[in-house]
């Protein structure tokens, strides 16, 4: 006969469960693609990188170019001037990793947002200082080259605040990018992310953007960021609606965020009519593609583009930010041989520069960061402190 023991300890209440989104109670229809991502948002990043390309090839309509032999005004008389907008995919990439940023630092430890943030912008950014660098030194490339120095200190991606000259032009976005990271890693991730502190970021980092543009103090500047920061934070305002669409207060957010960004980017882009002025640009046009960064990624984090599922749209995301870094500074001795060289037309020598760049950020993924992103990530993540 088997004796049967009854326990008297009392059980242990339960753990709270981790928090989740509350679009299951909001009714808010999955938006994520079968692979995880959303599609949507590749293309978006691939878009906004094709945006910036046109502006540094064809859209400073006033200013010689090496490469071209002239002006961009001379070689796209009817399009440089749509091109000059080009340069706005900055601020809809600023609105893309305001959301990125907040979803992938969401319920993560500050060691594996470091890690994944090091892995993610590193391999790639190495490699293209280092190719760049070594183009630029050849005898036949009529572009001046950094010296050894900055070149190595290029390598931190500290050369900004350390007055060195950069080798990649459109590093100094990645500047900027450090920065908000930094803000969210100590504000968010440190102390656990959660929406009260998003929200209570979003409210505070507003109104220091404010505050500094009326003081006109060069460190405020550099760590607060007024002319980008509405772009984050929509970004962030938008990861909110994303978790609950029914959220007023996240509602909110974008919509101050978009209509201090879309003044921010006039103020910082517009220029008077004067036809000897490439950088001429109108207001409402300027206005209407901050509207519609806005808006695209509000799209993707309500599910309006869930239908965009197509697998091309992650290698679109994937080429992204390598092409994003060797674009231009590759791009310009590539143009020069196809158009002075090889007498190419000026929309052949475009497509043709674009399709190559294309391809060769494509080698960076398959040959780089396949395997060194994860390779890093995991080299950061699991590294143990040395016991004394």
């Amino acid at each position: 006969m088997t004796e049967t023991v009854v326990s008297t300890a009392k059980p242990r209440p339960a753990a709270p469960a981790p928090e989740r989104p509350r679009e299951a109670a909001s009714g808010r229809p999955r938006t994520r693609s079968s692979g995880g991502r959303l599609r949507a948002l590749d293309g978006l990043r691939l878009l906004a990188a094709l945006m910036v390309a046109l502006y540094h090839y064809g859209g400073r309509g006033g200013e010689v170019t090496h490469a071209w032999g002239s002006s961009p005004k001379v070689q796209f008389p009817t399009l440089h001037s749509w091109f000059a907008y080009g340069c706005l995919g900055v601020q809809i990439f600023f609105v893309i990793s305001g959301f990125v940023i907040c979803m992938s630092g969401w319920g993560r430890p500050l060691r594996s947002f470091f890690a994944s943030r090091v892995a993610r912008l590193m391999p790639s950014y190495w490699v293209a200082v280092v190719l760049v660098t070594a183009v630029f030194a050849l005898p036949g490339v009529a572009y001046e080259a950094v010296t050894p120095s900055d070149a190595l200190v290029n390598l931190t991606l500290l050369q900004q605040p350390l007055g060195a000259d950069r080798v990649l032009g459109v590093c100094w976005t990645l500047w900027v990018e450090i920065r908000f990271y930094a803000l969210f890693a100590v504000c968010i991730v440190l102390p656990g992310a959660n929406r009260r502190r998003v929200v209570l970021l979003c409210a505070v980092w507003t109104l220091l953007a404010a505050i500094t543009k009326a003081a006109d103090q060069p460190f405020l500047d550099l760590v607060v960021m007024p002319e980008y920061a509405p772009f984050f934070i929509g970004g962030m305002g938008i990861y909110l609606v994303y978790r609950n669409r029914r959220d007023v207060t996240a509602w909110g957010i974008v919509a101050v965020s978009w209509l201090i960004g879309q003044h921010e980017a006039v103020d910082s882009l517009w220029h008077s009519p004067y036809p000897d002025q490439f950088s001429y640009r109108s207001a409402s046009v300027i206005i209407l593609i901050v509207t519609f960064g806005f808006v695209a990624v509000l799209a993707v984090a309500l599910g309006w583009l869930s239908w965009a599922d197509w697998p091309w749209l992650t290698v679109a995301g994937a080429l992204t930010y390598p092409f994003y870094l060797v674009h231009e500074h590759l791009g310009w001795p590539v143009i020069e041989v196809l158009h002075r060289d090889f007498a190419l037309t000026s929309w052949a020598t475009l497509a043709t520069t674009l399709a190559f760049m294309l391809t060769l950020a494509w080698l960076f993924n398959r040959c780089v960061e396949k395997w060194a992103t994860p390779l890093l990530r995991r080299s950061l993540t699991q590294a143990q402190v040395p016991k004394v």
